[in-house]
């Protein structure tokens, strides 16, 4: 579900131009886990506040989400991608809710 409204946002702000540039990027790192992403650059989402994400449970079951220079950042655990993605979504989901 989450891998799909990615794709929506994306989608959604295609320009024809930005995405040469800036992008979504999914890795991995060797603690193990994830590291995500998101370029804000000529997004709506670009100059919004977000509130710093940082949740603890286990070694292997943890998120920290932030923004910096235009930039969201996920990092996780090696079973909380989907977690990273809906913090992320949530926040952009309702930042467009507002706009309206």
């Amino acid at each position: 579900m989450e891998l799909e409204r990615l794709q929506k946002w994306y989608e959604s702000n295609c320009d024809g131009y930005g995405e040469h540039q800036y992008g979504v990027t999914i890795d991995t790192f060797d603690n193990p886990g994830w590291k995500i992403s998101i370029d804000l650059r000529g997004t709506n989402l670009e100059d919004l506040p977000f509130e710093f994400q940082d949740i603890e449970r286990k070694d292997d079951n943890w998120l920290h989400c932030r923004v910096i220079d235009k930039k969201f950042e996920g990092a996780g655990g090696p079973y909380n991608l989907t977690e990273i993605l809906r913090v992320f979504l949530d926040w952009a989901e309702s930042q467009s809710r507002t706009e309206t």
